[in-house]
């Protein structure tokens, strides 16, 4: 069955809906608002400037931005071209940048919204064409404005092939090289379909978008979901106005990464400790009021949709939230796969699975427990790397690199990345996930990563939580020493963690230990402190401070 593609659904929502709010962009704090038909006409004089400069089927054309309104329209206009998009990420380092435009093949790029926007233009080639959002100018690329202005927009509706390529997306990699992941508008339409027919009350909504959208997830939730319901979408102008722009915003669907919801607890539980406010929900005529303020207050006094994704969260956290009437779905999938796997849904979730697999999903698990998944959203493979596109696929089934296990519900519980498994000296394997979800639980600590691969015995490295930081330094190594031993109680003697290191520097994506969807790059923590381990095994004590 061949569905309408995003090209074809933003036409019918342009025609349908045009004095509609379609795109909501702070900059410098006051919102710039584009209609479906203002949209509309930008995006289809875009994409005649493309072809006027003879870009067509198959030409690649990257875009480099945080998130704005013209991330989105650029995606739509190299669509409406005809064109493949290469979607990157906006902390991309120069020479990381040049790399995937050489492996692409990308003809021409989009360039916008950017922390450091000289720096990371020192990795586009001089012969790229290069197009400046218009918020964003640079004297050395074509504005976006003028090209709109000289170009006359593209008439009906562009006929796609639904199996032609429609993007190349490199993955962000919590180890190695990025790998260019090459979708069709098939499969990108299949998936958003099978995600808003397994929520069918999701309608016209409102969006938030702040995830990076070269990440599958929120291109798929936010953009896809955005265009193929005839909703608006609303942004975050920076990491600062986080909060504002998320309480201005009100989004009635949301996804945010675990760690961000880790966040957010560390801001309630600042202003409201946790005796307080379990105290505070234990009075009737109270608790419904403390719930509601505080889901004012988070941004999410109208979201209906709550998810998250991209990487494991806990149990704990989930609870935590729905004791205040937030219940977050977790969600399962990957880039190879349009993000399209498993979900739970709000009245039937279990905490601690990622949920059922859709409707259109086969799911088994292979050797070592490996979760393999089958359906239409399977990617084509890996642009130029034919051996490892075979290697990834067995009797049509994705071998997606996790470990888990099915209930006889069908809820599938993941226990950890197969890579990520290592052997102590003991000669057994250790698996770092389940260890790492518990530590991190805990409100002392921010993230926690497990290494000691050859290594006599394990040691966990760590970052503290806000609350932490404010709390005398005995009293926090005390308590991570009764986490830790704890703990240990619950391993095999293998197993055991040896030591506890708070790291002094915290992990960022900025300083290459966290990926842009923040979760821990465990090759690159692991290089960063290798050389400190013995010392570290040799310690008399159990808790270290760097």
């Amino acid at each position: 069955m061949n569905y309408p593609n995003i090209v074809e659904k933003f036409c019918e929502y342009e025609k349908t809906t045009p004095s509609r709010l379609f795109l909501a962009e702070p900059v410098r704090g006051v919102y710039q608002h584009f209609t479906w038909a203002e949209a509309g006409v930008q995006i289809r004089s875009m994409a005649a400037a493309l072809r006027s400069f003879g870009y067509g089927k198959d030409d690649k054309i990257a875009i480099l931005s945080k998130n704005c309104a013209h991330w989105i329209m650029a995606d739509l206009a190299i669509a409406m071209a005809g064109c493949v998009s290469v979607p990157l990420y906006p902390n991309i380092t120069a020479d990381a940048l040049r790399d995937i435009i050489v492996h692409s093949e990308s003809k021409a790029i989009f360039i916008g919204k950017l922390d450091n926007p000289d720096a990371i233009r020192q990795g586009v080639p001089d012969s790229l064409l290069q197009i400046t959002f218009p918020f964003y100018p640079n004297a050395d690329c074509i504005n976006w404005n003028d090209l709109v202005k000289s170009h006359e927009p593209l008439q009906g509706v562009p006929q796609l092939d639904p199996f032609s390529l429609a993007c190349i997306v490199y993955t962000s990699g919590t180890t190695g090289q990025s790998k260019g992941v090459m979708h069709t508008y098939h499969a990108m339409s299949f998936a958003v379909q099978s995600f808003l027919d397994n929520f069918p009350e999701i309608k016209k909504e409102i969006f938030f978008s702040y995830l990076p959208l070269c990440h599958v997830a929120e291109r798929m939730l936010v953009e896809c979901g955005t265009v193929f319901t005839g909703s608006t979408v609303y942004f975050v102008e920076s990491l600062d106005t986080f909060a504002t722009n998320l309480a201005h915003t009100q989004p009635t669907v949301f996804l945010a990464v675990p760690r961000i919801w880790e966040k957010m607890q560390e801001g309630v539980l600042k202003k409201m400790p946790q005796a307080k406010l379990d105290r505070l929900l234990k009075i009737p005529l109270i608790s419904g009021l403390i719930k509601k303020m505080i889901r004012k207050k988070l941004g999410l006094g109208r979201a209906q949709h709550i998810f998250t994704g991209a990487s494991p969260i806990n149990p704990a956290l989930l609870q935590w939230y729905a004791k205040l009437g937030i219940i977050i779905q977790e969600a399962y999938g990957m880039t190879e796969n349009v993000a399209l796997s498993h979900v739970n849904k709000k009245h039937s979730a279990k905490f601690g699975t990622v949920g059922q697999p859709y409707a259109s999903v086969e799911v088994r698990l292979g050797k070592d427990n490996e979760v393999q998944v089958k359906s239409p959203a399977s990617m084509l493979g890996y642009y130029k790397e034919p051996e490892l596109s075979a290697q990834c696929f067995e009797d049509g089934f994705l071998k997606t690199g996790d470990e888990g296990s099915i209930d006889a519900e069908g809820y599938l519980t993941i226990t950890g990345r197969i890579k990520d498994q290592f052997k102590t000296g003991k000669g057994k394997y250790i698996t770092p996930a389940p260890m790492e979800n518990t530590l991190g639980a805990h409100e002392y600590v921010g993230q926690a990563c497990v290494v000691g691969s050859g290594m006599s015995s394990a040691l966990v490295l760590c970052t503290l939580s806000e609350q932490a930081k404010a709390v005398p330094v005995n009293d926090v190594q005390q308590e991570l020493e009764n986490l830790l031993r704890s703990l240990n109680t619950q391993l095999e003697h293998h197993e055991q963690l040896a030591r506890m290191v708070v790291c002094k520097e915290e992990w960022s994506i900025q300083n290459g230990l966290l990926t842009p969807t923040l979760k821990i790059k465990r090759k690159n923590i692991d290089q960063q402190y290798a050389q400190s381990y013995p010392d570290w095994l040799r310690a008399e004590q159990i808790i270290i401070f760097e």
